[in-house]
């Protein structure tokens, strides 16, 4: 499994971005990684044991959280929207960790970073 390619949500500025937006393609993450799953099936072992844990007990709580605030209109509260965005920084950090992870694992440079430069 040598074209592995993790993408993380981009970070959201204040003065951009949109917050359901962001949730979303915070939640793409389940379909992209069954599909990298499906696909490559025994291959990607020490994928999964990875993936599978990020995704039920880092991604999970977060986007069942936002999603139930996002019903409830939170995207439509201030206060909300900016407590959305710290929870969402806060995550990219410790997803960042897991995609170190799997880019050395992968034998691939983490390009992530390329966007702090």
């Amino acid at each position: 499994m040598n074209c592995l390619h993790v993408s993380l949500p981009q970070p959201l500025p204040k003065e951009h971005g949109d917050e359901q937006t962001a949730l979303n393609s915070v939640f793409a993450l389940f379909a992209l990684t069954r599909d990298v799953l499906k696909k490559h099936g025994r291959d990607a072992e020490e994928f999964s044991k990875i993936a599978i844990v990020v995704l039920n007990q880092v991604i999970r709580p977060f986007t069942a959280k936002w999603h139930k605030e996002s019903l409830d209109g939170a995207f439509e509260n201030e206060d909300k929207c900016n407590e959305f965005r710290e929870e969402l920084k806060k995550l990219q950090l410790v997803l960042g960790i897991y995609t170190q992870m799997l880019s050395d694992m992968a034998g691939v440079e983490d390009l992530t970073k390329l966007e702090d430069i």
